[in-house]
């Protein structure tokens, strides 16, 4: 993908707001946090990277797609009225976005990283879950989850059902994840910036951008990790 982008014009990278969890009003008001700093940038943007794990879960049933969000859904709409590219990334909690982004909104949906060439600057960027070493666990329930015939079947659920079950196996690992405390730099053992070496030694990217960390991390890859 190559976009140009004009002098003075910023390019904005945003990932896991996890829209719904954990409650309605923890969420709404991290919601219209989302859209203030959405109309904020309207001015500047000359693209806008939703980097996965925007929704804490979303399933999209043939008629049918998670209820709520219309602020932000409107506010993206908006953006995309006014010429604004935006590009969604699926994240670990997302993973299931089809059609409807691309045919309601005019906003493609990525499954995997995707080398971006923003004027004469190449970057690697998407969600971050799966990649690099280790987490075999999730690397084996990702492959199930996106397999065709889980999607088929887990359509077949009455929506109350389905998101019932995804809502509560979100907060489950949710608080699994909590208990773990990795809200911490794990210095070579970091598997995105691992990920991110062996991406480099065969291909080199000034930028690496990815989520699902929920820990900001600004490391040197290939050359100036060397250094």
């Amino acid at each position: 993908m190559k976009l140009t982008i004009p002098e003075g014009k910023r390019v904005y990278f945003a990932s896991d707001f996890h829209l719904g969890a954990p409650d309605f009003s923890q969420s709404k008001a991290r919601e219209e946090k989302i859209c203030r700093w959405l109309e904020r940038i309207r001015t500047d943007a000359a693209a806008l990277f939703l980097v996965g794990d925007i929704f804490d879960f979303w399933f999209e049933y043939k008629h049918v797609v998670p209820k709520g969000f219309i602020p932000f859904l409107g506010k993206l709409a908006d953006l995309r009225q006014e010429g604004l590219p935006i590009y969604l990334f699926t994240g670990n909690h997302d993973l299931w976005m089809q059609d409807y982004f691309p045919t309601e909104l005019g906003i493609p949906v990525f499954h995997q990283p995707q080398s971006i060439l923003l004027n004469d600057t190449k970057l690697l960027v998407g969600h971050g879950d799966g990649l690099g070493p280790g987490d075999r666990k999730y690397k084996v329930l990702k492959k199930f989850f996106t397999n065709p015939a889980c999607r088929w079947l887990f359509r077949w659920l009455h929506p109350d059902v389905g998101m019932q079950i995804a809502l509560n196996w979100s907060s489950s690992s949710r608080a699994s994840n909590a208990l773990k405390n990795e809200d911490f730099f794990r210095g070579p053992d970091e598997w995105l910036w691992a990920y991110a070496q062996q991406i480099e030694a065969q291909e080199h990217f000034p930028y690496y951008v990815f989520g699902h960390r929920h820990l900001p991390l600004d490391l040197p890859v290939g050359k100036a990790a060397a250094t």
